[in-house]
């Protein structure tokens, strides 16, 4: 009996990776269909994403029937209760990529991306396909130094996304209503992007440590 919970809990781990390389390549994707212009890919982005909800939901109802029927403790029901948390952020973090690639399709055959800001936009989405790469890697390895280096990336979000905020509000390029909006979306998708990376880092440390942060959450 315990070797088929231990093979069930690989499993997950598994499982969750394989849903973070399908964030890795939507993000990656999203992000090259946003700066080119190519709706297909988009398109993709977009199609794609209905996949990760469905690892989502079948990882949350195997979770679910591990905790009914095996009552783990300890450890065991930290992996399980930690698999919970990060499949919502690896699922979450897919929303986000099609957000992306929903902005550059809704703005084909034009760009939704100003030629000034195009610059700031290939380092947000250079820094989150980092992320997303970063987090395939500690779902696998549980590197905490891997994981502090996603907390690293995310810092670099922010500082990014705070740039998008003076680029539109306090620069001297002329947009249009649109393109304010589509940038302030788009910085704020990337930001949050790299939070849900942190959150499945952070999960990790917790699962490997045990330790909760000042805030009193893994």
């Amino acid at each position: 009996m315990r070797d088929i919970f231990t093979a069930e809990l690989t499993q997950l781990g598994e499982d969750l990776q394989a849903m973070s390389r399908l964030v890795e390549s939507a993000i990656s994707s999203a992000g090259t269909a946003l700066l080119e212009g190519d709706v297909a890919l988009a398109e993709n982005v977009i199609a794609d994403d209905s996949t990760i909800d469905a690892i989502e939901r079948d990882l949350d109802e195997r979770c679910v029937a591990l905790l009914a029927q095996q009552q783990p403790v300890a450890r065991d029901l930290r992996i399980v209760v930690t698999a919970l948390r990060m499949s919502a952020s690896l699922e979450r973090m897919g929303d986000l990529a099609r957000h992306v690639a929903e902005v550059a399709r809704l703005r084909y055959p034009g760009r939704a991306m100003p030629p000034e800001l195009e610059p700031l936009f290939r380092q947000m989405h250079d820094s989150a396909v980092r992320v997303a790469q970063r987090v395939t890697t500690v779902l696998g390895s549980h590197d905490l130094e891997l994981a502090e280096e996603i907390e690293r990336d995310d810092d670099n979000l922010d500082r990014l996304h705070h740039e998008t905020f003076t680029a539109t509000l306090g620069g001297d390029l002329t947009l249009t209503p649109q393109q304010v909006v589509d940038v302030t979306l788009l910085g704020r998708y990337y930001e949050r992007f790299g939070d849900h990376g942190v959150s499945v880092a952070r999960r990790i440390v917790y699962l490997v440590t045990g330790e909760l942060d000042e805030h009193g959450g893994p």
